[in-house]
């Protein structure tokens, strides 16, 4: 009662619920100390793909990996993009989604627009609050010491995620969170946010243009959406002319799916073993389903694509379901490309329906580009949630996703990214792509 009591008025997800465990989900310690780590990692391949980006464009490195990135993109984005003021920015939030998988953990997507800070903000708050009265209260009630934590260490603590949000402000005297219209499911835990870091930090929508020289502005919309996003041209000009510091940079290279099939493709090996070294290439390489883009170029004859021995993606259309446990999804720059919009399981689908997932992929590749990755089903965990119209504690077999939240703070070579929070979606078993949604369990993580 006592989490569900402190929601705020306006809730957090706007016209969305989810169901209230009552307890952290725990971690143990060696999977906590990995995701911990895993934010130097995820900030090294931030930078070596704006590094393999521009070494591209320059014609340094092969020009396709710019031409893959550049697809579906308007020139003047592009422009900005390539731009040699925002030539060292790289997003100050980092968060992957984690799947819990029988080979460990998986690495499906990274996300540098993240929703969920000021929700995971608040469950942080929230079960650290409650778990500090309970332990006050048996504290009180028992004196031979025989107490048991009633909530556990929480990783990032009860204020690691404001802490480490707004760390990535520097000394900015003002900094004003933009959220579209498209974004405005998120707004409720924005503002929420805002009030837990003080007048320092407001929230506006994108038809705000008073931006004072010094500002720090957090863009908290998608690239693809800026025909609908006013504000978007003022924000950016204020940024490139350096009068405000803007993150994220308006760069949608780092709005793309695409970048872990970079990661694999073989001609690109020397590059990331140089870039990340031997041990965070490994490290991602164990970590990331294989993953390829859906480009219909025709093959040489005696050419195939790796790992699938196909010569043609239009042979793929014919797989039988137990041979598509792989998952296509709308690589970026699209309405499509975010939450479970736009991504397809194979082994779920029927021929039919696989067959013109695939023909689409295949005939929108120039304007919208898909990936096609591995699955690596979730493993089951077990999960309670409090069950208000009944009153009592429910157990759940579910399947879980970990969103661990990095915070970059600092300039250039000095910067380093925090975990601030973990927030974990369990979904019931019969589900097959792990989201949130009203029969989902949404909690902070502890160790």
């Amino acid at each position: 009662m006592a989490i569900r009591d402190a929601l705020p008025p306006g809730g957090l997800f706007a016209g969305h619920e989810w169901r209230i465990s009552p307890a952290p989900f725990p971690l143990g310690a060696d999977l906590a100390k990995e995701i911990e780590s895993l934010g130097r990692v995820l900030l090294q391949f931030y930078r070596a793909v704006n590094l393999l980006y521009r070494k591209s464009a320059e014609g340094k490195m092969p020009a396709w990996v710019a031409q893959w990135l550049d697809l579906g993109k308007p020139a003047e984005l592009i422009e900005l993009q390539r731009s040699a003021v925002f030539k060292n920015e790289l997003p100050r939030v980092i968060r992957p989604d984690l799947l819990i998988t029988e080979h460990g953990l998986s690495v499906t997507e990274l996300d540098s627009v993240p929703g969920g800070i000021g929700l995971t903000a608040w469950l942080n708050q929230t079960y650290a609050n409650v778990g500090q009265a309970s332990r006050l209260s048996q504290t009180s009630g028992k004196e031979n010491g025989d107490r048991r934590d009633a909530c556990p260490t929480l990783i990032g603590g009860a204020d690691g995620m404001l802490r480490g949000f707004a760390s990535i402000f520097g000394d900015a005297p003002a900094v004003r969170i933009v959220v579209s219209e498209e974004s405005a499911t998120y707004e409720p835990e924005t503002r929420w946010l805002c009030e837990q870091l003080g007048p320092r930090f407001t929230i506006h929508d994108s038809q705000f243009t008073s931006f004072a020289d010094g500002d720090a502005v957090y863009r908290f919309f998608e690239l693809f959406d800026l025909a609908n996003v006013p504000n978007s041209k003022k924000i950016f000009e204020l940024a490139a002319a350096k009068r405000i510091r803007l993150t994220p940079p308006p760069k949608p290279v780092f709005e793309e799916k695409m970048l872990f099939a970079l990661l694999w493709n073989r001609n690109l090996h020397d590059f990331w073993r140089q870039e990340l070294g031997e041990g965070f290439l490994n490290r991602l390489k164990k970590l990331v389903p294989y993953t390829w883009i859906v480009d219909p170029a025709p093959l040489p004859p005696q050419a195939v694509i790796p790992e699938l021995n196909l010569t043609d993606w239009h042979q793929l259309k014919s797989f039988s379901q137990k041979e598509r446990e792989l998952v296509l999804k709308v690589s970026g720059f699209s309405a499509h490309a975010w939450g479970a919009r736009g991504v397809f399981l194979g082994s779920d689908l029927s021929h039919a329906d696989w067959a013109t997932a695939m023909a689409d992929a295949i005939k929108h590749f120039q304007e919208s580009p898909r990936v096609l990755q591995r699955f690596h089903k979730p493993g089951l965990v077990a999960a309670t949630w409090f069950d208000f119209n009944r009153n009592e504690v429910m157990p759940m077999k579910g399947r879980v996703r970990l969103c661990p939240y990095y915070f970059v703070a600092g300039d250039g070579d000095a910067a380093r990214p925090q975990l601030g929070g973990v927030l974990a979606t369990v979904c019931p078993a019969d589900k097959k792509i792990i989201h949130g949604m009203s029969e989902a369990i949404m909690s902070p993580c502890s160790v």
